[in-house]
């Protein structure tokens, strides 16, 4: 397969991933909602960034180990899972906020670092990538594959992951979205950390199996 056909494989399939509601999904929601637009792109991008993690240790073989190892794959789910247990017990623990702008208190608390942190390892700790990956690379990387063509791919992915996330972000943001949920962020902030809850507790069940 040459590259050019490696990349419109892996567009349809990476965004279609990507579009499906999960971990990241939630999360780009619920700080974009809650925390608004910049919130939003800076965990954007650090979602994005998390999936250098899982094209590095793919680009050398190492997906396919994890992916057929109980130990590790066991390791990276009691993480992964933790992980999300942990942001879920934070959004219910979320407090009514006082009626200002959407862009004040919550969004000066914590820094473009943390936030871009927060998203990255949501990302990083999500157990089904190796899975992921072993599914995709295999169609499309062979032992041929030169490592120019391995790291078009991966770039080509993560601006794929930013580029949607981003639109959902701004697409969220939008004044009349925004004033729609501004008054309701704690239940927002709640809702989605129940749903990160039973993401991290349905990660944990499957480790046990």
């Amino acid at each position: 397969m040459d590259l050019y056909q490696g990349l419109l494989l892996i567009t349809a399939i990476h965004l279609l991933a990507a579009a499906a509601p999960g971990p990241d999904f939630v999360l780009v929601a619920q700080q974009t909602l809650c925390n608004g637009q910049r919130t939003g792109l800076l965990c954007s991008l650090g979602i994005a960034l998390g999936l250098s993690v899982h094209i590095l240790y793919s680009s050398f073989g190492l997906a396919a180990i994890i992916a057929n190892s109980s130990s590790a794959l066991w390791s990276i789910k009691i993480l992964g899972g933790g992980y999300l247990i942990i942001l879920g017990i934070r959004g219910l623990k979320a407090k009514a906020r006082s009626a200002e702008p959407l862009y004040g208190e919550t969004v000066k608390e914590r820094s473009a670092l943390k936030t871009i942190g927060l998203g990255f390892l949501c990302n990083a700790l999500n157990p089904k990538a190796p899975l992921y990956f072993v599914s995709l690379f295999t169609v499309v990387l062979s032992q041929d594959t030169p490592p120019q063509n391995i790291l078009i791919y991966g770039l080509w992915m993560m601006a794929l992951q930013l580029a949607w996330f981003s639109l959902v972000t701004i697409l969220l943001s939008r004044p009349a979205v925004t004033r729609t949920f501004q008054a309701m962020g704690h239940w927002i902030d709640r809702i989605a950390g129940g749903a990160m809850l039973l993401l991290g507790f349905k990660v944990l069940a499957t480790s046990a199996n």
